[in-house]
């Protein structure tokens, strides 16, 4: 299991040199960066334990004036290995160092008391515990990266503390905040941060926000060599064939696409250090972004000058001159207005009170896992609390609503229209993308594109005697002028008549009649068809239309010729 350790402390407490003498390696740093008298960038080694355990320790700046880069490098880190020096104790920016670990959730870690070998066994003592003393939670251990003295007894408590650890948000899709973009001759731009989520392979097609870029990762590494696939919790270098690096920045998220929104507010359970602010410095990932502060007590809305990329659960640090406080991110993409209860819910985390929560109407699951507020495995589980149609989901209060809407408009169509008590499907649902897939959990008959109350089938009723008078009219070899057309359209599915023309209809006994008769003639002429009915020269265009129009016959000039269907029937 790949775990990233923070190495934290001030930098004359011996952090750097320990990291080498712990690891036999110097912290992956570019050129540039080496060669400043006084560290602000981060840098990375690897680490396997005795139980084969590989961590990933990044070494964090430790000077005062250079916290913000800290801040970037602790974010998604699993552990800490807080350094103190035995002759001079924990500084101020020590004590700031471990609160931030604190507002981050780090909890597990390890202190290191360095420069053993140059204390008297008094002044070492008091170190140690002064250190147990500020991180009661921590195993305190003495070490001398000059002789060599306690890196075995700190690789195993790093190894303890380790144990049984799992990094958080595994299960989410991949995101990497990235704290190092340059470029390299003859590969191109290589983007390196914590693997916070998902996995990363060569050929993945990903998305760098907040911009928007569309990459596609050529291949990855750890600690400088080529792996197949970086998980969760490593440090990871990814080569972006085809981006300028000029277009990226340090706090920019390479993301899976589809599963985080980019926003321009986060809503967060606040953790005040100090009184805060009106504005704040937001540090999220390895970004800062300026921010105005909206409270409603202790939930607070932060109004970003600049997009970010984030999750349910993410943790902020606020900072002015000096930290005072944080925050754990309860809507990633939250509505301008705050509102406390809703956070309250989200605070609690159920998947299933979250879903129903934020689920009436209908929605994807995919929308709703770009929301960033659950992860993949959790949204399953609050999705199976609702209705589903298709791709669609929908509260079932919402359904039910449809459902009665549905039943009453059919019920008032059967009560008004006896000989047509169905609708149009279109007419009963709004022209949405999920109508077609809720439609089947209605509880309506369908008949064709038509709704029906279960049970329901046209019916005569009061117009009975009209129908009889108006069947008596067809059994003339003549058209009838129709005055009633719903009762028309009834008795035509009810095979008793066929419509012609504009307002006409003939009887279905002259309609087979003349269809016989169509077999009969050849060619088939206007004349010669109403000369073997023996009707008139207007009823007989009248059917000869409607015969074009079922597809028996095709009108060629001043004849008709039947088509090959009809002949064979």
């Amino acid at each position: 299991m790949p775990l990233t350790v923070g190495t934290a402390g001030h930098i004359d407490h011996g952090k750097t040199w320990l990291v080498r003498a712990l690891t036999g390696k110097d912290t992956d740093r570019l050129p540039e960066e080496q060669e400043r008298g006084i560290s602000i960038e981060l840098g990375y080694a690897p680490l396997e334990l005795p139980d084969g355990t590989q961590l990933s320790l990044v070494d964090v700046p430790g000077h005062e004036r250079f916290v913000r880069t800290m801040v970037a490098g602790a974010t998604g880190i699993d552990l800490f290995l807080l350094v103190i020096d035995a002759g001079e104790g924990a500084r101020a920016q020590t004590h700031e160092h471990l609160a931030i670990l604190r507002l981050l959730g780090v909890e597990r870690g390890v202190v290191a008391v360095t420069k053993a070998d140059s204390a008297d066994a008094e002044t070492l003592e008091l170190a140690l515990a002064e250190a147990r003393e500020l991180v009661p939670e921590a195993e305190v251990v003495p070490v001398s990266a000059q002789t060599g003295a306690g890196l075995d007894e700190l690789r195993a408590a790093l190894g303890r503390a380790a144990s049984g650890l799992e990094h958080e948000r595994r299960g989410w899709g991949t995101r990497l905040y990235i704290d190092r973009a340059f470029t390299l001759t003859g590969i191109g731009t290589v983007v390196t941060g914590t693997l916070w989520s998902g996995s990363i392979g060569a050929g993945d097609e990903l998305r760098i926000e907040p911009s928007g870029l569309r990459a596609r990762a050529r291949s990855v590494q750890i600690h400088d060599v080529d792996v197949p696939r970086a998980e969760a919790g490593q440090r990871v270098a990814v080569n972006l064939p085809g981006i300028d690096r000029r277009r990226l920045h340090r706090g920019d998220a390479l993301v899976e696409p589809g599963y985080y929104p980019v926003s321009w507010r986060l809503d967060v359970a606040l953790q005040e250090l100090e009184p805060l602010p009106a504005a704040v410095t937001v540090h999220l990932g390895t970004s800062d972004v300026p921010a105005r502060v909206v409270r409603e007590g202790r939930f607070a809305q932060l109004r970003l000058r600049e997009p970010v990329v984030a999750a349910r659960g993410d943790r902020v640090v606020l900072r002015t001159e000096i930290t005072v406080g944080g925050g754990v991110v309860l809507d990633p993409a939250p509505p301008r207005r705050l509102d406390a209860q809703r956070l309250e819910l989200l605070e609690r985390g159920d998947p299933e009170v979250i879903v129903r929560a934020l689920v009436r109407d209908p929605v994807t699951g995919a929308s709703l896992q770009a929301r960033g507020l659950l992860a993949p495995a959790e949204l399953a589980r609050g999705l199976a609390a609702l209705q589903q149609a298709g791709d669609w989901f929908v509260a079932q209060e919402w359904l039910d609503e449809l459902r009665a809407s549905a039943r009453d408009r059919l019920a008032r169509r059967a009560e008004q229209s006896p000989l047509d008590p169905g609708l149009p499907l279109a007419e009963l649902l709004p022209p949405e993308p999920w109508a077609g897939s809720v439609a089947p959990l209605l509880h309506v008959e369908r008949r064709g594109a038509k709704a029906y109350l279960p049970g329901t089938a046209p019916q005569l009723g009061e117009k009975a005697g009209a129908a009889a008078e108006l069947e008596a009219r067809l059994a003339g070899n003549d058209a009838v002028r129709l005055e009633d057309r719903e009762l028309a359209a009834y008795l035509e599915g009810e095979g008793r008549l066929k419509r012609v023309g504009d307002g006409l209809a003939v009887s279905t006994g002259l309609y087979e009649r003349g269809r016989e008769a169509l077999h009969t003639l050849s060619p088939i002429t206007l004349a010669g068809f109403r000369d073997a009915l023996g009707i008139s020269r207007r009823t007989a265009q009248l059917l000869l239309e409607r015969y074009d129009a079922d597809g028996l016959t095709r009108r060629i000039g001043d004849e008709r010729m039947l088509r090959r269907s009809a002949s064979r029937s």
